[in-house]
């Protein structure tokens, strides 16, 4: 594969959601990258007909040799056939199968360098769940397939946000977070900053978990015992590291002014924010896997789908955002 070309692969999630209908928008766009999507055929080519979208299906049975740029109106497709018709806004548990068989083909597919990088569109994690399978979200469901511990970030133009636990009952967090897995992250995180997004000495801000950072142990004692030690290691790494600081601050004008990102305990304590700012434009990546994955920022929006009123920003994003890493 042309080291100068990236290759992506799209999976449009739940073929009930938007997901098929923000791919086909996308494909009518011209990139500087070749893009294949993981997908029933049958399920494009009857959405696109539903939203009014002409397009040109080129079938493959494996990933070619040769990279080639996206041309507009056109879609690479390596076809998995859904286990049943898929109806935009109806949910059916038969096809959460086909969902994470097209996760499972990309990852391989980036496992083994054929591909720079996936984007991935959104899944439904109750329907996959009532179909009898066990999946707590994308980042989780990769980490296996990978066999790598994952860290969930979310970024828009001006804001990063990593999480340090990702999809857990609040009461399970704290039993979660310790010195050894912070190490981890805050490196990991550390680490992307300085050779994916080319920043010289990263600045990264550490939340505390309990109210006021912990209040000296009064409202708390994680910060002092698990949160604070890890600062101090990596700091003696030599990494640019503020915290443990107050969540309900961290996220002010004056702390974000000379960071380049914040680490956040759990999922909505840093989440909210971000989406506050950015929803709709944002990019979900999952760091400490060993290939690039980018996703949309929302889920899949069931109400809209098939509707042709879909908002493509977020996936125009995560494309964009596959891009740029593959090249730093």
């Amino acid at each position: 594969m042309s080291k100068f070309l990236h290759r992506l692969l799209i999976t449009p999630g739940d073929p009930a959601g938007v997901g098929p209908d923000i791919t086909l928008a996308i494909a009518q766009q011209n990139f500087d990258a070749e893009i294949f999507v993981i997908a029933d055929p049958d399920l494009l080519t009857e959405r696109a007909q539903l939203l009014g979208l002409q397009i040109q299906l080129n079938i493959f049975d494996t990933l070619p040799t040769d990279v080639f740029k996206h041309v507009a109106g056109q879609l690479n497709v390596l076809p998995i056939k859904l286990a049943t018709p898929s109806i935009a806004g109806k949910l059916n548990s038969k096809n959460s199968h086909y969902v994470l068989d097209c996760l499972t083909q990309a990852a391989k597919y980036c496992m083994n360098k054929q591909a720079s990088a996936m984007v991935t569109g959104p899944v439904h994690k109750g329907i996959i769940n009532e179909a009898g399978i066990s999946f707590t979200g994308h980042t989780e469901f990769l980490a296996n397939l990978s066999n790598s511990k994952p860290i969930m970030m979310l970024a828009t133009e001006s804001l990063r946000v990593a999480l340090a636990t990702t999809h857990l009952p609040l009461s399970k967090v704290s039993q979660a977070i310790s010195t050894e897995s912070l190490n981890y992250i805050i490196s990991t995180l550390n680490n992307f900053l300085l050779d994916r997004c080319n920043i010289t000495k990263p600045h990264i801000l550490i939340c505390g978990l309990n109210p006021h950072a912990g209040e000296d142990g009064h409202l708390g004692m994680e910060e002092i015992e698990i949160i604070e030690p890890a600062i101090q290691n990596c700091k003696q790494q030599g990494m640019n590291i503020t915290g443990p600081i107050p969540a309900d601050t961290a996220f002010t004008t004056n702390s974000l002014a000379h960071a380049d990102a914040v680490l956040a305990m759990y999922h909505d304590q840093g989440l909210p924010v971000l989406k506050h700012t950015g929803f709709g434009k944002a990019v979900n990546l999952t760091l400490g896997l060993p290939f690039i994955r980018t996703s949309v920022d929302h889920g899949t929006a069931l109400d809209l789908a098939g509707s042709g009123r879909a908002n493509i920003n977020s996936m125009l994003a995560a494309i964009n955002m596959a891009t740029t890493l593959r090249s730093n």
